[in-house]
């Protein structure tokens, strides 16, 4: 009888260990159901934060292609020659944007005006890799005018500044840099 009553509070134990590890458990699930809650609020949070950001970022694109549009339009009806080669302060290049200038350079001479893609063709680059070079080189001083044709940049060299280079070599391009390229 005593093994029977022994028996009784062992089973009667285990139903209440059993009892409260399930009610561990479902508070565990609980917190687990909060913090899923506050993930994907947090998840709808940052993609609409995103969806806004590439929305910004698309209309400062469009921004900028028409201030360019309106720079290239105003020197063009500026109609002036630039006399005198000290207006050309040009900062030293990268290897890289050397071989960037080399290809605008000669390819102008074949095509007339150049597009990131020509470039990127040439050098084997992205042509997101080719515009930051550009505008890398037009950071420094580099006169390159963009026009835009179907949403296209288009661009080519200053014809004085083209001129200089060929005559001075303002750039300081050496022969390898050539040789390597060609």
């Amino acid at each position: 009888m005593v093994d029977l009553i022994s028996g009784k509070r062992e089973l009667f134990s285990n139903k209440n260990a059993i009892k409260q590890f399930s009610d561990i458990i479902g508070d565990i699930n609980s917190e687990f159901e909060d913090h899923l809650i506050a993930i994907n609020e947090n998840t709808n949070e940052i993609q609409s934060n995103y969806e806004l950001l590439s929305a910004l970022n698309s209309k400062i694109d469009k921004i900028s292609e028409k201030l360019e549009k309106i720079e290239l339009f105003l020197q063009e009806k500026a109609d002036f020659e630039v006399e005198n080669e000290e207006l050309f302060d040009v900062q030293p290049l990268s290897d890289r944007e050397k071989e960037i200038f080399l290809v605008l350079y000669c390819l102008e001479e074949s095509k007339g005006s150049i597009t990131y893609t020509d470039i990127a063709r040439r050098v084997a680059l992205t042509e997101d890799l080719v515009a930051n070079y550009v505008k890398n080189l037009v950071e420094k001083g580099v006169p390159i005018l963009k026009r835009y044709v179907n949403g296209k940049a288009h661009m080519k060299l200053n014809s004085h500044f083209k001129t200089l280079q060929a005559k001075e070599n303002i750039l300081q391009i050496e022969q390898k840099t050539i040789t390597n390229l060609f």
